[in-house]
C-alpha cells in the first residue's frame, strides 16, 4: 500500500523526525518495557511488580475466555463486539440497509461508522445510560456509547447529505453541536456523560482534518475513503495504524507537542530516555490502536487480508490496567493513592499505562498455555477480546461496583 502523508524524516533532533519515531508500536513497546524493567528492579516510586501473581491473572483471563467463548472461536477485540450488545445483530440491519451498494461502498460506510464510534468511545462515567428504543434494553459504558453512536450514524447525524445518511463527512462533523450529540446520546443533568464537550471537539477537529486532506479522504472528506487508499488484497495492521496516526495527528485534544508537531496520546515521564527530541516521551496511541483493531473487520469483509495483527499492542486503558492491579501483579507503593484523583498526564498514570502494555505481552502466552492454544489461534487481539478486558471489568464489578481502581480525570479522548 501507499501510505499518504507519512513523513520519512528520521532525524530525531528535528520535530518531524521525533514525532515520526514516536508514531510506531515499536516505540510504544520499547518505552513500556523500559519502565517495566525499572519497576521490577524496585526503582519505581509508584508501583511494585509481583511476577508471582501473573499466573493468577492469566487464570482469571482464561476462565473468563472459556465462559464467553467455550469453543475458543474468539473474534478480534474491536468496536464491532460492542455493536453486538444485548445479543442484537445490528450489523445484519446495516447489511440490509447497504444491500444495494457494492463491496467498496459498504466498506466505506462501515469504516465511517467505526471511526466516529471509536472516537466517541472513551470512559462514559458511572452514571450515564442509553436506552435503545427498538430493543427496550438499557446500556452503559462502552456498550452504551457503541449503541448510541450506532443509532446516531444510522439516522445521519454525521452526514451533511440527507439523501445519504449512512456516511460520515467533514461538513457533517464540523456542524455537530454539543446539544445535538447530547440529545442523541440521551444525556443531561440527570444522565451525565463524562467528557461530552471533549468528544464534540474531537469530532469537529476530525472534520477539519478530513477536509484538509482531499488526496486521502476525497472531496467530501469521508473516513471511509481509507478503503480506496489502502484497500488492496493484503494490508499490514501497522500500516493501518500508521495511516491513522499520520492523517489524524492534529485532532487530539491533549496539548502534547514537540514544537509544532502534535503527538496525541503521548506523555512525559522523566525516567524514559531516547534519542534527540523523543527523550522523555512515552507513546501509547490507545484510541488510534483501538481504531486500527476496529477497522480490520470492515477490510476483511470486503475481501482484504489484514496481516501482522500482533504488531499492535495491548490497549492501555483502565480495564486491562485494572486487571493487573486487582490481581496483584501491580501494587501501588502507597495504597492511599487509590483514593486520590489523578490526571492522565500524571507520572503515576503514564507509568500504569506503560506497565499495562508491557505486561499484556507477557500475560498473553500464559493465557494461551492455559487454554491449550498457540499464537496463531489466539493473537493478542483475541486474548484482549476473550479476555483481558472482560476479566478486568468482571474484577472491577466484584470489587468496586464496576468502578476502575484509580480515579482519573479525562477529557473523553484517552480513557
Amino acid at each position: 500500500m501507499s501510505v499518504v502523508g507519512i513523513r520519512t524524516d528520521n532525524d530525531t533532533s528535528r520535530p518531524a523526525g521525533a514525532a515520526a519515531a514516536l508514531r510506531t508500536t515499536a516505540a510504544v513497546r520499547e518505552r513500556a518495557q523500559h519502565l517495566l524493567n525499572r519497576a521490577r528492579a524496585g526503582d519505581s516510586p509508584w508501583f511494585s511488580v509481583h511476577d508471582e501473581s501473573l499466573p493468577s491473572a492469566a487464570a482469571e483471563v482464561a476462565d473468563v475466555t472459556r465462559a464467553r467463548y467455550p469453543d475458543l472461536r474468539i473474534p478480534y477485540h474491536s468496536r464491532w463486539r460492542h455493536f453486538e450488545a444485548g445479543g442484537v445483530d445490528r450489523k445484519a440491519e446495516l447489511d440490509t440497509r447497504l444491500a444495494a451498494s457494492d463491496a467498496p461502498a459498504r466498506a466505506r460506510a462501515m469504516i465511517d461508522l467505526a471511526v466516529v464510534s471509536v472516537l466517541l468511545d472513551a470512559g462514559a462515567g458511572p452514571d450515564w445510560r442509553y436506552t435503545e428504543a427498538a430493543s427496550g434494553q438499557r446500556f452503559s459504558r462502552s456498550e452504551g456509547l457503541a449503541v448510541a453512536s450506532w443509532h446516531a450514524f444510522g439516522c445521519g447525524l454525521f452526514s451533511s447529505d440527507a439523501v445519504h445518511p449512512l456516511q460520515v463527512d467533514a461538513d457533517g462533523l464540523r456542524s455537530l453541536s454539543a446539544d445535538t450529540l447530547a440529545e442523541e446520546f440521551q444525556c443531561g443533568p440527570a444522565n451525565p456523560l463524562v467528557g461530552l464537550s471533549g468528544r464534540v471537539q474531537l469530532l469537529r477537529r476530525l472534520g477539519d482534518a478530513l477536509a484538509s486532506q482531499p488526496e486521502v479522504f476525497g472531496p467530501r472528506g469521508r473516513p471511509g475513503c481509507l478503503f480506496d487508499l489502502i484497500g488492496t488484497k493484503s494490508v499490514a495492521a501497522h500500516d493501518l495504524l500508521s495511516q491513522i496516526l499520520a492523517s489524524f495527528s492534529g485532532i487530539w485534544l491533549a496539548d502534547n507537542n514537540i514544537e509544532s508537531e502534535p503527538l496525541g496520546d503521548c506523555w512525559r515521564h522523566d525516567a524514559v530516555g531516547g534519542p534527540g527530541l523523543t527523550r522523555g516521551w512515552v507513546p501509547f496511541h490507545k484510541l488510534s490502536q483501538w481504531l486500527s483493531y476496529s477497522l480490520v473487520e470492515p477490510f476483511e469483509w470486503a475481501g482484504v487480508h489484514v496481516e501482522g495483527m500482533d504488531a499492535l499492542t495491548g490497549l492501555p486503558e483502565y480495564r486491562n490496567g485494572g486487571l493487573l492491579l486487582d490481581t496483584g501483579v501491580l501494587r501501588l507503593r502507597e495504597p492511599d493513592w487509590a483514593a486520590r484523583t489523578w490526571h492522565v498526564g500524571d507520572e503515576l498514570v503514564v507509568e500504569w499505562r506503560a506497565l499495562t502494555v508491557a505486561l499484556l505481552d507477557e500475560l498473553a502466552p500464559l493465557v494461551r498455555t492455559r487454554l491449550g492454544a498457540d499464537a496463531g489461534q489466539l493473537p493478542l487481539a483475541c486474548v484482549l477480546e476473550g479476555g483481558s478486558w472482560a476479566a478486568g471489568r468482571a474484577l472491577a464489578q466484584r470489587s468496586r461496583d464496576g468502578r476502575p481502581p484509580l480515579s482519573i480525570v479525562s477529557d473523553g479522548t484517552v480513557f
